[in-house]
């Protein structure tokens, strides 16, 4: 069974973490979203989606490479999402587009994470210190639910 986890992360590096842990984890591969271009999705089992939030949506990039997707892949997938506020509704988008796209999504997983960005920047950021040490392993045992799917 392979296992892959791509995303995109800026700003923080939040979504990176949530990515290696849960990588690490299942034993996936890893891939950011710029080198994902040219990664045979036929080859995997279960991918997992992972994206920050910014403006209340996940990555342009994240989503435009997901739309891009051919149909009908039947693969197994699962989203993640960080964000300043930690909204799990936010990772919905990814959610309904792989869907869309034919995927089976076994779940959605979201946590906070630190950001400054904009106008937070005058109050000091919001959700600092997040990503911590609980919302890792939080992300690790989320993961790990679908191994037994793949």
């Amino acid at each position: 069974m392979k296992k892959l986890i791509i995303y995109s992360s800026f700003h923080k590096g939040n979504t990176e973490k949530v990515a290696k842990a849960m990588a690490e984890a299942i034993r996936a591969d890893l891939v950011k979203i710029g080198e994902a271009d040219g990664v045979k999705l036929e080859d995997y089992d279960l991918i997992g989606f992972g994206s920050g939030i910014y403006g209340g949506r996940p990555d342009a990039a994240m989503m435009s490479f997901i739309e891009k997707l051919p149909g009908n892949l039947g693969k197994k997938a699962f989203v993640f999402t960080t964000c300043g506020f930690g909204k799990s509704g936010e990772n919905s988008v990814m959610l309904q587009e792989l869907r869309r796209k034919g995927f089976e999504v076994l779940g959605g997983f979201a946590c906070r994470g630190f950001t400054d960005y904009g106008l937070l920047k005058i109050v000091g950021g919001v959700s600092k210190g997040r990503p911590n040490e609980k919302d890792l392993l939080d992300a690790k045992n989320f993961a790990l639910r679908f191994i037994e799917y793949a």
